[in-house]
């Protein structure tokens, strides 16, 4: 996809032991979706309720082809319009999900039902987004692609099919991150899925859509995969710039978000830690972020810096559990501040860099890796103790006795020198070579903003083939709460010159705050 996809470069995980099936959704309570299952048999859960197994395959999500990465042309005039269908496209996907979840019974009986009844009125909704979507862009005098009208159907995947699940993807490629580049750690662990029969268990978390055993590692037994960073150049900017924002301790949360889905509620279907600009909503805009003030200890700070929450798996709830984007979504358990949240721009190893410009906006990684493949996964997991010598992606480790579980991210570092966002939000921005750290296309070398997230959490304990208090992290339902679809959201908004002497300081080589 464009230069963004050429660039990025993505750690990978072996193979995986194939990943539990069920599905729920709801308030923390279990609803068990094993399908096209002839017998089946309880055995007692680590939440107190039943567990079903299934004697044939079982469908653990629905995957519908992302139409969004895929439209990177669209005319200025036609983007709110377009974001408003993408978003409701997501709600569609969202609705299916739900009912994929609710109707174990019929499709245990019925082995048409997913696709009668959930996959196929799927598509027609799909199709109908789509042409609006088309509508929208060429009532504009834009060009509409008409093979994205393909893109509606949508398929359902098994247990193994899933990221975590089995399938390897682009696999051996390196990804850039802070200038490092790394391998994904090579070791899995069993999550004891397989039952007597070949039957196979699901795990299924909480709210019975993930995470599995299959998703965690105890890091202490993963070989050491980070690189060494890029030979500096005679022009390096050498220079950091740390900024203090804090951890979200004022619980300032919403389940919007204003770069994917503006002017839609509950956009992003997940709860987001924000820090920085303290009034970022789904109806916010640029004049609302100059007036939004700031968490950051610096006043001229006023961007904001967002990301999904980690929750814990302890059986417990938390204010969300019967609201959207919450419990009712499939995101449950106890929300977890971050002890520490540092937020650092650093330099470029080939060159100097150019100062962000106003109202800039980067994602990084991808909320959707479990159905769209590991393309744009940016997602880093270590533990304190650990993070120079291991980094995961596919996979959430288990710390030892002492040691913290650390998030990471690092933010494309290339801009196209004009503007400040794109219609799938990545073409704008990509990442540098990773062997060179060379900004390529005429790409302009900016800050790298680099993000530290630690969090103090009780390490996981698989047992039986599976996973008791666990730790996940926010997502769309249907995407299983997988490690990889770990993401980050940026918008720069700087007063009182603030942006160029971030620029300046990295020029400068020296280490500002």
């Amino acid at each position: 996809m464009g230069r963004n996809t050429r660039k990025r470069r993505t750690p990978l995980a072996t193979k995986a032991i194939a990943a539990s099936a069920a599905l729920a959704l709801g308030g923390g309570g279990l609803i068990w979706a094993n399908f096209y299952a002839s017998a089946h048999e309880s055995n007692n859960q680590s939440w107190g309720g039943n567990q079903t197994k299934a004697a044939t395959a079982q469908v653990a999500t629905i995957s519908c082809p992302d139409v969004g990465q895929k439209l990177t042309n669209v005319p200025n005039q036609a983007r709110q319009g377009v974001a408003m269908e993408l978003a409701n496209l997501d709600k569609q996907i969202t609705e299916a999900y739900s009912r994929l979840a609710s109707t174990r019974q019929s499709q245990t009986n019925d082995p048409s039902f997913v696709q009668n009844a959930i996959v196929g009125p799927l598509k027609e909704k799909r199709a109908a987004t789509i042409d609006r979507i088309r509508i929208d862009i060429q009532r504009v005098g834009g060009s509409f692609d008409n093979s994205l009208k393909q893109l509606a159907a949508c398929t359902t995947q098994t247990a193994n099919q899933t990221t975590a699940g089995g399938q390897q993807q682009n696999g051996g490629q390196q990804q850039n991150t802070g200038g490092q580049q790394q391998q994904n750690g090579g070791q899995q662990q069993n999550g004891g899925q397989q039952q007597a029969g070949g039957q196979q268990q699901n795990i299924g978390g909480q709210a019975g859509n993930g995470p599995v055993a299959a998703d965690f590692v105890d890091i202490t037994k993963v070989a050491a995969n980070v690189q060494g960073k890029p030979v500096r150049g005679n022009n390096a900017s050498t220079g950091t710039f740390t900024t203090r924002c804090g951890v979200n301790a004022n619980k300032n949360h919403n389940t919007d978000n204003v770069i994917v889905a503006p002017g839609v509620a509950n956009g992003a279907h997940h709860l987001h830690d924000y820090v920085g600009n303290q009034k970022v909503n789904a109806f916010s805009s640029n004049q609302t972020f100059l007036q939004g003030g700031t968490s950051c200890q610096n006043r001229n700070d006023l961007s904001s810096y967002y990301w999904p929450v980690v929750r814990v798996q302890d059986g417990t709830q938390d204010f969300d559990q019967n609201k959207d984007g919450g419990g009712k979504e499939g995101n449950v358990g106890k929300i977890l501040t971050p002890v520490s949240a540092q937020i650092k721009y650093v330099g470029s190893p080939a060159s100097k860099v150019v100062a962000m410009p106003q109202f800039l906006r980067i994602i990084t990684g991808d909320a959707k890796t479990t159905t769209n493949g590991l393309a744009n996964a940016n997602a880093h997991w270590s533990c304190t103790g650990f993070e120079n010598k291991v980094q995961l992606t596919s996979q959430y480790p288990i710390c030892p006795q002492g040691s913290k579980v650390v998030r990471t991210f690092a933010f494309q570092s290339c801009w196209d020198g004009q503007n400040i966002d794109s219609a799938n939000h990545r073409t704008h921005v990509a990442f540098a070579d990773p062997a060179s750290g060379v900004c390529g296309n005429g790409f302009k070398a900016i800050p790298q903003l680099t993000m530290r997230l630690v969090y103090n959490i009780t390490p996981p304990t698989i047992q039986n083939g599976q996973v008791k208090n666990a730790y996940a992290v926010d997502g769309f339902p249907e995407q299983l709460h997988k490690p990889a679809t770990d993401h980050d959201d940026f918008i720069s908004v700087t007063t009182g010159g603030l942006a160029n002497k971030i620029a300046n300081c990295i020029n400068n080589g020296q280490r500002c705050a």
